[in-house]
């Protein structure tokens, strides 16, 4: 019997579940695929930064499932609707009885799997699929009358439970049986996509890379709870990317947070602060996997379709350029146009200006977000707009709306993060950064080429609250 490995945003080779079981199945050697699916990306925005990070990683693995025996195949199949009978052809002409899959949870990527499961029926194939994308699957939680959770702290604490009940790490697979097939090439570059502008020098691919942040950042994860809202310091594992394409699995995450929990007698706050947020990405797909409607671009509360959200395409270029005259906000939007990442404080403060001050519609939001994110993903971009937007699941209350002042004052009070991408503001007292009135006295002083307030703080945050309390 001999297995084949669909690989998707599970690029390792530790802990890969999918993997783990098809070496278990196969005494006739094991086959790697990855499909490069470019029109398809390019419908869910995905950046550039990301598929080149993706094809970096791809490259990577296959080197690595060399060492094992594993022929890694890549082929390009356009998008999802062509994946079906690619899948089905490449089992039967490779003689693999059986294609093994790690669950993907979004509409999209789950319809193709049931596609690819009936063409695989039809050509004598079977498929297995497996979850492990998550540490507590979708739909492994409910409440007592048998409903998805819709709010995180009681998810939370049955998760608690949950997690540690079922938690479970896959072996590494041994090498497999040579067989008589040649891995394929991984492509420089993809149609549709431009890598010349990325940051390969921020994100080296690899599982080792991925390995190495992770011990890295357990020496510092004490003062996670603290230093992660701190965009001038490294406070965060800068994991995301790695977790998003599957060079490292949630799993390897949570089990490194818990050995310092439990090390610490329970007492280690920045690893419980680590362990919540891993939770975080759980709870979304469960969300997602549970709500539908939310992969749809639809809000999770139905009636804040009635938001007369404005479409002004002035103020959108302002917000996505970073010239909105707020420096934090500014700062944070250069941030992600330069690197392709964002600190996750600035997430939340950027797309509450966006949908509050500006009342622009968050998914306009969620799209560029995702059009420039090294670590898009769709459940957890998603949660995170619809959270500031106060449209989506445990979401903020509509009335509690950032003051960008108040936050940079705050989390960048020296100004360090703001001077860094907003390098003409370099001039300007700290004390001067966090007070809209001295700002603009500086600026002025100064002759700082330095936009206005595109939108004055009260007027919008009245008028957001104005348009949700007239919520029917």
């Amino acid at each position: 019997m001999r297995s084949l490995v669909w690989f998707r945003r599970d690029l390792r080779i530790d802990d890969n579940t999918a993997l783990f079981e098809a070496t278990r199945h196969a005494d006739d050697g094991v086959v790697g695929l990855f499909l490069i699916t470019a029109t398809q990306w390019q419908e869910h925005d995905d950046a550039n930064e990301k598929v080149r990070f993706l094809i970096e990683n791809v490259r990577d693995l296959s080197e690595q499932l060399a060492k094992l025996n594993i022929p890694l195949l890549v082929k390009a199949c356009d998008d999802f609707q062509s994946v079906p009978s690619c899948v089905s052809k490449l089992a039967c002409e490779t003689g693999c009885d059986t294609v093994f899959i790690n669950r993907e949870y979004e509409v999209n990527e789950s319809n193709r799997d049931d596609r690819v499961s009936l063409a695989c029926e039809q050509a004598g194939v079977a498929l297995r699929r497996f979850h492990d994308r998550t540490i507590v699957p979708p739909k492994a939680i409910s409440t007592k009358e048998g409903k998805f959770y819709s709010v995180f702290t009681p998810y939370r604490r049955v998760w608690d439970t949950t997690s540690r009940e079922t938690f479970q790490i896959s072996p590494r697979p041994s090498p497999q049986p040579v067989i008589p097939i040649d891995r394929d090439p991984v492509p420089e570059s993809i149609p549709g996509f431009d890598f010349s502008n990325t940051r390969p020098d921020l994100w080296p691919p690899g599982e080792e890379e991925a390995q190495r942040r992770l011990v890295a950042f357990s020496n510092i994860i004490s003062s996670y709870d603290v230093e992660r809202d701190i965009p001038s310091i490294r406070g965060t594992s800068l994991l995301s990317p790695y977790l998003n394409i599957g060079a490292i699995s949630a799993r390897q995450c949570f089990s490194k947070a818990d050995q310092i929990l439990e090390t610490s007698g329970g007492q280690n706050e920045g690893a419980k602060t680590w362990i919540s947020e891993l939770t975080w990405r759980d709870f979304y797909n469960h969300v997602m996997v549970a709500c539908p409607r939310v992969s749809r671009h639809q809000p999770f509360k139905p009636k804040t379709n009635q938001i007369p959200w404005r479409t002004d395409e002035g103020d959108f270029d302002a917000w996505k350029s970073g010239r909105t005259g707020y420096p934090i906000v500014d700062a944070g939007m250069r941030q992600l146009n330069q690197t392709g990442w964002m600190h996750n404080r600035l997430r939340m403060v950027t797309a509450m200006f966006l949908t509050k001050n500006l009342l622009i519609d968050w998914r306009w939001g969620e799209r560029y977000f995702m059009s420039r994110l090294v670590d898009g993903d769709l459940s957890a971009n998603n949660g995170g707009w619809q959270w500031s937007a106060s449209t989506g699941t445990d979401s903020v209350p509509y009335f509690r709306i950032f003051n960008p002042f108040s936050q940079s004052k705050r989390f960048d009070p020296d100004g360090l993060f703001i001077k860094k991408m907003c390098p003409e503001l370099k001039q300007v007292p700290a004390k001067s950064l966090h007070d809209p009135v001295k700002l603009s006295q500086s600026i002025s002083t100064l002759e700082i080429d330095y936009p206005n307030f595109i939108v004055d703080y009260k007027a919008g945050r009245e008028r957001a609250l104005s348009a949700f309390k007239a919520l029917k």
